[in-house]
């Protein structure tokens, strides 16, 4: 159990290290491709943030129990959507300001997210629909980086952009190595207190998937970054509802309990509905939403819960 402790200690401060070098050469590689950095938010750090949950649901799909892969997503989607940007909000004790450009892109986003949805209502994810999602995904993408590329801004070089990709590429790693020792270690620790398996999978390994973007949005808010913020938070969740679900999907079409969709998928799409909204006027997240989004994430935690221990 001490072996464990010390594990998780030395884990966070791996990732709180790479998180702090990850906002700097992010911003960098920003100005260097004179891109917004809500697109280097979007695109680039939300695509190495997914690693973890993409890791564990490819696994969970290997080993024949695609449905808890299934549920890390979504779980983690919502608390990408809610816990942590309320989390973030009152810890750094300020509204998050949210950019005109930005509110253009996340006007459909909710949409994008009711997709897999749609697809997943008969229990079941087929490969062409794996295919489908993929291209969806890959399509908001290329939306968002169309409308985000400032040429107006003249390219700068600080630090030459090969030398600040690959200090940034070395932080995400840090990040990305601290965040799964991280999960790992309070999973065996949470064993050995005898918490209940349930509360292990909802509250350690789907938070715990959370933690790359955490970790990184908290060293960006203080840095005044929010365009960051806001991009890492919906490029991830974005990630996760299509391109990651399509991977799974065809590697190998798999079928799943149907509460997955109706309860958690649910849940993941009220949240963004409530999220963009909040967004979307006044063109900030005020520290009084995200304590309504905390509020939010905890009705959903109880209801996942009580459905786990009464739903035959």
């Amino acid at each position: 159990m001490i072996e464990n402790l010390l594990i998780f200690i030395f884990s966070l401060l791996l990732v709180i290290k790479g998180a702090t070098m990850a906002t700097t050469y992010s911003s960098r590689l920003a100005e260097n491709f004179r891109l917004s950095k809500y697109v280097i938010g979007f695109i680039i750090v939300a695509f190495i943030s997914i690693l973890p949950e993409t890791i564990i649901s490819i696994n969970s799909a290997l080993k024949n129990v695609p449905e808890f892969g299934l549920g890390t997503l979504f779980g983690g989607n919502i608390a990408d959507l809610t816990l942590v940007l309320a989390i973030l909000i009152i810890y750094v004790g300020r509204n998050i300001h949210i950019e005109s450009k930005v509110l253009k892109d996340v006007r459909v986003f909710p949409f994008f997210l009711l997709l897999p949805l749609l697809f997943g209502l008969n229990g079941y994810y087929s490969r062409l629909e794996g295919v489908l999602l993929i291209l969806v995904g890959i399509f908001f993408y290329y939306l968002v980086l169309r409308d985000n590329i400032n040429t107006s801004i003249p390219q700068k070089k600080i630090g030459g952009w090969l030398k600040n990709l690959i200090l940034f590429l070395f932080a995400m790693f840090l990040l990305l190595t601290g965040s799964h020792f991280t999960v790992e270690s309070a999973s065996s620790l949470a064993t050995a207190l005898h918490v209940p398996p349930l509360l292990i999978g909802l509250l350690v390994v789907g938070l715990g998937t959370t933690m790359p973007e955490f970790f990184y949005c908290l060293k960006t808010l203080k840095k005044n970054e929010d365009g960051l913020v806001v991009g890492d938070i919906l490029g991830t969740v974005l990630a996760d509802a299509t391109i990651v679900i399509g991977i799974l999907a065809v590697i190998n079409p798999f079928s799943f309990p149907k509460k997955i969709i109706y309860v958690t998928g649910f849940f993941m799409l009220v949240a963004s509905f409530i999220l963009i909204n909040f967004m979307r006027s006044g063109k900030i997240i005020s520290k009084k939403e995200g304590y309504q989004l905390f509020i939010f994430w905890l009705i959903y935690a109880l209801a996942e819960v009580l459905i786990s221990n009464f739903a035959p």
